[in-house]
Order: C-alpha cells, then sequence, then structure tokens
C-alpha cells in the first residue's frame, strides 16, 4: 500500500478566507515526522511555482511527490484549460508528479454553491476531459477527476454521468463521494478499474446529510468536524480497500482530512489525526 499525505489535512487550501495557512516547512517537516514518504503539492502557490524551485523544496524532506490536486473550468465552451493544466505538468516534471488530479471547478469561489449545467455544458466537460486526458498520457502523467462538493462533478448522477460520457480515470475521494450523495463503497463494486488514485477520508454521515439537505454550507460542515480521521467515520473503509486490493489497484492512497485552522496550532495540532489514520490505513493492508 503506497500512502502519501496531503496539505489539507494541515489546513492548507485554495479557497480564500478558509482559515489560517502553515508553511510549507512545518508540514513537509511534519509529514516525515510521521513517516510519510510522498506528498500531493497542495494548491498553486503554496510551493513554488517554479518547475525546478517546487522539486527543491520537497527535496530537504525526502518526500516524493505524488502530483497535484488542479481545480479546472471545464464546462465553458470559450475557455481553454490546456494551456494552464500544461503549464502545472512542467512542474510534475521537474519534481516527479505523476497524478493529475482534477476538479471540475465551478467558476465561483470556494465550495459552498454551484451552477447547473445543460446538456451542451455537459458535452463541452466530457469533450475537456478527454482532451486533458491525453495530453496527461503525451507527458507521462495520469490524469483523474476528483468528484468534489461544490463542484459541478459533486453527486451521484454526475459521477455516473462522467464515468459513462468521459474516458477519464477516477479519484476515489471517499469522504466527498459520500457527502455528495455516492456510496464510495458501491462505487467501487462497480467502478473498481476505473480507480487510479484514492484521497481517503472519513466523515460522520449526520452532518454529511446536512449538507445536502442545505441546513449547512460544506465550509460550515468543515468547521463542525464533518471531517474525522479514518475508522472513526462512516465510510466502510475495509471494504474499500478489500475490493480496490481484489481489482489490482497499485495506486496512491492520500491521507486527506479536510481541516480549518482558527490559528497557529497548539502542540502537535493537526500531526494527531493524520497520525492516527497513518496508522488505521496500514492496519488494513
Amino acid at each position: 500500500m503506497k500512502i502519501a499525505g496531503a496539505p489539507i489535512s494541515w489546513g492548507v487550501c485554495e479557497v480564500p478566507g478558509w482559515g489560517y495557512q502553515l508553511e510549507p516547512d512545518q508540514v513537509l517537516a511534519e509529514m516525515t515526522e510521521l513517516g510519510l514518504t510522498a506528498t500531493e503539492f497542495g494548491p498553486q502557490g503554496w510551493l513554488p511555482e517554479a518547475p525546478a524551485d517546487r522539486a527543491a523544496a520537497l527535496k530537504p524532506y525526502g518526500l516524493a511527490a505524488v502530483g497535484a490536486f488542479v481545480p479546472v473550468l471545464l464546462h465553458d465552451p470559450e475557455h481553454d484549460p490546456l494551456p494552464a493544466v500544461d503549464a502545472e505538468l512542467d512542474s510534475f516534471e521537474a519534481a516527479g508528479g505523476d497524478v493529475l488530479v482534477l476538479a471540475a471547478a465551478s467558476g465561483l469561489d470556494g465550495y459552498d454553491e454551484r451552477p447547473e449545467l445543460d446538456d451542451a455544458q455537459w458535452a463541452t466537460v466530457f469533450r475537456n476531459l478527454d482532451r486533458l486526458t491525453a495530453l496527461a498520457a503525451s507527458r507521462g502523467i495520469r490524469a483523474s477527476l476528483h468528484p468534489h462538493v461544490g463542484t459541478m462533478v459533486e453527486t451521484r448522477d454526475d459521477v455516473l454521468r462522467v464515468l459513462e460520457g468521459s474516458s477519464i480515470a477516477l479519484t476515489l475521494d471517499t469522504g466527498h463521494l459520500l457527502i455528495g450523495g455516492t456510496d464510495p463503497a458501491a462505487l467501487v463494486d462497480d467502478w473498481a478499474a476505473r480507480v487510479n488514485h484514492v484521497h481517503a477520508k472519513d466523515v460522520r454521515a449526520d452532518l454529511a446529510a446536512k449538507v445536502r439537505a442545505g441546513e449547512l454550507t460544506y465550509t460550515e460542515a468543515v468547521r463542525e468536524g464533518i471531517y474525522v480521521p479514518l475508522g472513526e467515520g462512516d465510510v466502510d473503509l475495509p471494504r474499500i480497500v478489500s475490493a480496490l486490493g481484489a481489482a489490482g489497484f497499485d495506486g496512491w492512497y492520500v491521507l486527506e482530512q479536510d481541516t480549518i485552522l482558527d490559528g497557529a496550532p497548539a502542540g502537535e495540532g493537526p500531526k494527531v489525526d493524520v497520525r492516527t489514520s497513518k496508522a488505521y490505513l496500514e492496519s488494513l493492508a
């Protein structure tokens, strides 16, 4: 089992005003202290943007690069997402990342609302996903689509529409899927062959239901603790890991527990939950 870290577990997020943002040196050092050997890059601009500088930022910590979560506008026929993604892939080549984790950005700030797409816009999404998959493959990178609350691929219907309408592989984010109304374990039963990357999360189903019902925004739910260490929530991770193993999955399990910090953490801070999640995931292996 290949286990990696992600800066969002330390509260590092691309959303404006999300919360206190820790510096890379602290987060990367704590990943190493926990025995992690790889990480996703985090939001654009958190690590240096120049490819060689980004690679150099990871080197002192002995961390390999997994890739990056890249929100991209896919549904606007007047917008071509390829140039920006191609530039991002330069950093992948320099630092060694091999998974381009795409999210279908809404075009709005944050993840608390999104527009509805018509059939023509969905066709544009599918076309762009296939183009980006081909672009990544031409550079030796595996593209993957990340269903995510507040993006254009959030609900179970959205996820199935993408799987049936495009060729892109899937990032199985076990938390965002459940919050959006998809049972991630059931999805793996039917679509394990399309999964090439995992964001391992655990969530409270009671708060997820409130997000779906509109009683809480996504951001409010994160503040209230919708994400919990692996094994302490309502995601059936043993079933998921078993099914993926049976299907021959050989990609990364990235530990992600979306967190909002109000200030510099006291004591060990987020590291405590990451340690718990890592131990639980290793127990499933």
